[in-house]
C-alpha cells in the first residue's frame, strides 16, 4: 500500500513538473523571445538597411559586393558565386593550401595596385574570406587604404572620404569585445549621399 501511494505522488509530481515547463518553456519563453525581438529595434527583422527614401538596399549582417572604384570593396566572399546567403562557408583551405596562397597573392597584387600601395601595406582582411563569407564588415585600416582611390574615382575631396569612414568606423563591444569595423555598405550609403 506505501508503494502505489508513493508511486502515485511520485506520478502526480511528474505531470504538474510536465505541465509547468511546458507552459513557462512551450509558451512564456517564446512569448518572451517574440516580444524582445518586436521591441527592440533592429533585432528581429533582417536589420535592414535603407536608403534614405526608405528603399531596402542590403542587410547590415550580411555582405554584399561593390563593382567600380567608386565603391568601397567589402572582404573576399567564400560564399557560392560570392556573397550567396544560401551557400554560407569559408574556402576551408589550410593556411598553406597552394591555391589559397595563390589566390591570396593574387589579390594582394591586384589591390596593391588598384589603392596605389605596396604588396605587404594591404591588410588581412583585404585578402582573405571570413568563416561564413558573409562578413559585412572591413577593417578600419583597408577602408582608409581605399580612401585615396574611391575619392578620386568620385572626383571629391579624400578629406571628405576620410571622414566618413571615421563615421563610419564601429568601436569594440563594450569596449573590449571585437575589434573596430567598418560596415561597408552603410559606408557607401553615407558615400552615396555626398556625391
Amino acid at each position: 500500500m506505501i508503494t502505489v501511494n508513493l508511486t502515485v505522488r511520485q506520478a502526480w509530481v511528474s505531470v504538474r513538473f510536465l505541465l509547468v515547463m511546458t507552459v513557462v518553456l512551450g509558451v512564456a519563453y517564446p512569448v518572451a523571445l517574440f516580444a524582445v525581438g518586436r521591441i527592440v529595434p533592429g533585432t528581429s527583422d533582417g536589420s535592414y538597411v535603407s536608403t534614405t527614401s526608405g528603399a531596402v538596399v542590403g542587410s547590415a549582417l550580411i555582405g554584399q559586393s561593390f563593382d567600380g572604384a567608386e565603391w568601397f570593396w567589402p572582404r573576399p566572399s567564400a560564399a557560392g558565386d560570392g556573397y550567396d546567403a544560401l551557400s554560407s562557408g569559408g574556402t576551408n583551405l589550410a593556411a598553406d593550401n597552394p591555391d589559397l596562397v595563390q589566390a591570396v597573392a593574387e589579390r594582394k597584387a591586384a589591390l596593391a595596385a588598384a589603392n596605389g600601395v605596396g604588396p605587404d601595406a594591404v591588410p588581412a582582411d583585404a585578402v582573405t574570406a571570413s568563416g561564413s563569407g558573409l562578413d559585412p564588415d572591413i577593417s578600419p585600416d583597408y577602408a582608409r587604404q581605399q580612401v585615396a582611390r574611391v575619392a578620386s574615382a568620385r572626383g571629391i575631396d579624400p578629406m571628405l572620404v576620410s571622414g566618413l569612414v571615421d563615421e563610419a568606423t564601429q568601436g569594440r563591444l563594450l569596449g573590449f569585445v571585437g575589434e573596430p569595423r567598418v560596415n561597408v555598405l552603410r559606408l557607401n550609403l553615407s558615400l552615396e549621399s555626398v556625391g
